[in-house]
């Protein structure tokens, strides 16, 4: 198993680094409050990262609610179905 993950980390790798060099011009970025310039292949991995980040902090935040309410709900239920002479 671990030989698989460490292929597949290498291969990713590859991928990033033929992306960079394949990309490699520099392209401007207005922001309104800042102006920049990146290499294409950098401001494709930054837009990737900043998505993957987004996204797992919206699925972990949305889990972590979902299960929240439902630890309420539970603690409810456990408190009304406690017999009345404990």
């Amino acid at each position: 198993m671990r030989l698989i993950v460490t292929l597949v980390l290498l291969l990713f790798i590859a991928a990033g680094v033929a992306l960079g060099a394949l990309n490699a011009d520099l392209v401007g970025y207005d922001l309104g409050f800042a102006r920049f310039q990146l290499p294409k292949g950098a401001a494709l991995l930054a837009a990737m990262a900043l998505g993957w980040l987004l996204g797992g902090l919206t699925a972990w935040l949305g889990t972590s609610a979902r299960h929240r309410r439902q630890r309420r709900q539970n603690a409810r239920g456990t408190d009304s179905k406690l017999p009345a002479d404990a």
